[in-house]
């Protein structure tokens, strides 16, 4: 619970720190690299394993992943296999259908009873020591991320005053602002694209496919397809279907730094309603 608060009342320094373009625009690009370690890594190759990767790129996107504080990777992603196995049932830990909205958001996070990593739900990957280190001490990331933005703010502050970004209002910006915002995107996958949008398909949970939501998330929104088949590394079925992570994986594998992106088999786009 205490993280949370944390993050949420660092918010209220706004107050004081003010705003620069600077500072907004750097709040909004960490935002969208930090929310592509989530949705691509944490979610699609850590959970799910719809792609492959190096060793090395698996470290650094579960480090950059770890700075949105939403813990390591090996829980994240054990929870949310749990998810999948149950979802919208009884157990499932976040489910609006069974334990409400604001549970299912937010609350969920704050039961001591879901803080520990259920390590015999990711064998393949608790063989990694250093991904065990990132789970074991969650708080590397945020405290690195927080230091390298410190650091940013120093250099404007000293290089460019003209751009009125002073070290405080970066932090501020960059560091609760942004995790906050980023945070409260990742959860409404759990609570509203449960609720809202469309189903395509027709699954034994609650999920919805969600414009809106795709584009807060780079391409998460589209819940309802990735409900119906997990495994693939797009969960935007179609063309029209926005998924700036997809597209972000692509760019990866045109680099050799990603490979084997699981398609969507063609037995799944025969079931699909097209309304």
């Amino acid at each position: 619970m205490a993280p949370y608060v944390f993050l949420h009342v660092g918010c209220l320094g706004l107050l004081w720190v003010g705003w620069s373009w600077f500072s907004i625009g750097l709040a909004a690009a960490f935002y969208g690299l930090r929310m592509f370690a989530i949705t691509a890594f944490y979610h699609r190759y850590f959970s799910h394993r719809a792609f492959r990767t190096s060793r090395f790129m698996q470290f650094v996107f579960a480090l950059l992943g770890n700075t949105s504080m939403q813990r390591g990777a090996l829980w994240w992603a054990a929870t949310h296999r749990h998810h999948h196995l149950h979802a919208d049932e009884a157990t499932d830990k976040h489910s609006p259908a069974r334990h409400g909205l604001y549970w299912s958001h937010l609350g969920w996070l704050t039961d001591p009873d879901n803080v520990p990593t259920d390590f015999s739900r990711i064998p393949d990957l608790a063989k990694y020591p250093e991904l065990r280190f990132l789970d074991k001490y969650d708080y590397v990331g945020p405290v690195l991320y927080g230091a390298i933005l410190l650091l940013i703010g120093a250099l404007v502050a000293h290089l460019a005053p003209e751009w009125g970004a002073s070290v405080g209002q970066v932090f501020i910006w960059g560091f609760f602002v942004s995790t906050v915002v980023l945070l409260h995107a990742t959860l409404c996958i759990n609570s509203l694209a449960h609720k809202m949008g469309s189903r395509r398909f027709e699954t034994s949970d609650d999920s919805r496919n969600s414009l809106f939501l795709a584009l807060l998330t780079l391409g998460e929104g589209w819940h309802n397809n990735h409900h119906r088949y997990a495994h693939s590394a797009r969960q935007g079925f179609y063309w029209w279907e926005i998924d700036l992570s997809y597209y972000g994986l692509k760019l990866l594998s045109w680099l050799g730094l990603v490979w084997d992106l699981r398609p969507v088999p063609t037995s799944i786009y025969k079931e699909a309603h097209h309304d």
